[in-house]
């Protein structure tokens, strides 16, 4: 089934290139079918990269998606054009009273702040609250996992002595979940912060479950209510020149980065990055968009709770 997006959304034209099957709404209405909407609280700088990056993988499903995107209304992107987030993004105020069978919400560039002292951080905990009982699963990303897991289970984040950069190795901690139907024993996925959660303040809260960990970047997936609430410190979603654009930058900037690890073929960043990321991470939606949306979710969009 395609992706229904937003008429004229600029990662439509990208994605058919890439010979993924995307409809705008114009089309899609006149389709009769149910299909699952999805909402993606967008917080990453550079918006446009993000909404392709997620579709892309949102679109390896045979689910009819229904893509809104979401914005936090006291802050305006510096990166985006205002006319793109006039078009595309609606903000909570114009949301809150709709139901969604899916929700996505992404990092975002302000992790070494504590968490109150994030301008938006009313608003966006407000919104958490609201996608308990009106998102049937909810899917944070990096930032946005610390900050879910703060504020519902005060789980604490801790700075890092140097960023967490690269591509590292996972395993499961239960082979037989859902979430990783198909997944190999071992997995990769791509990481890029300064802060981390810990192992330990984890399996203190008994409402949480470690799904998924690695020795050397840490806590990676941690579920809650059942399947409800999924966070992931990673960005499995990132395409393959993601952490070079990312490492060009900070080292024309003069920042101090060191180059990132598991990632460039022979640790040479003129020999490109080797992708080894992206079967884990066409499964990880895929199977969160069916175990935990599609099979959760009631037909009457209205009896979410």
């Amino acid at each position: 089934m395609p992706l229904n997006l937003p008429d004229k959304l600029p990662a439509i034209e990208l994605l058919e290139k890439e010979n993924i099957f995307v409809i705008d709404s114009s089309r899609a209405s006149q389709q009769d079918i149910r299909p699952l909407k999805i909402v993606i609280l967008n917080l990453m700088p550079i918006k446009i990269t993000t909404e392709t990056d997620l579709v892309r993988l949102l679109s390896n499903t045979p689910l009819q998606l229904e893509i809104s995107f979401m914005k936090i209304k006291n802050h305006t992107p510096k990166n985006t054009p205002i006319e793109h987030m006039q078009t595309f993004y609606r903000d909570f105020d114009s949301i809150k009273e709709e139901k969604f069978d899916g929700m996505i919400i992404t990092g975002a560039p302000v992790e070494l702040l504590d968490f109150e002292a994030v301008n938006y951080w009313e608003e966006i905990t407000e919104i958490f609250d609201w996608a308990r009982t009106h998102v049937t699963s909810t899917f944070y990303i990096c930032w946005a996992a610390q900050a879910g897991l703060y504020h519902f289970y005060g789980v604490p984040k801790y700075p890092l002595s140097q960023k967490m950069f690269g591509v590292f190795p996972h395993t499961v901690h239960d082979a037989l979940h859902p979430i990783f139907r198909g997944f190999d024993d071992l997995f990769y996925v791509p990481h890029s912060r300064h802060t981390e959660i810990r192992r330990e303040d984890i399996l203190k809260c008994p409402e949480l479950t470690l799904l998924s960990k690695s020795e050397e970047s840490g806590v990676y997936m941690v579920a809650a209510r059942n399947g409800r609430e999924f966070f992931i410190t990673g960005h499995s979603e990132y395409s393959p020149f993601t952490l070079d654009e990312e490492y060009r930058r900070d080292l024309k900037k003069g920042l101090p980065i060191q180059m990132p690890r598991n990632y460039y073929q022979n640790d040479n960043p003129e020999e490109g990055p080797v992708v080894k990321w992206r079967g884990h991470a066409n499964l990880l939606f895929s199977n969160w968009l069916n175990y935990f949306v599609y099979q959760q979710t009631p037909y009457n969009i209205n009896e979410i709770r």
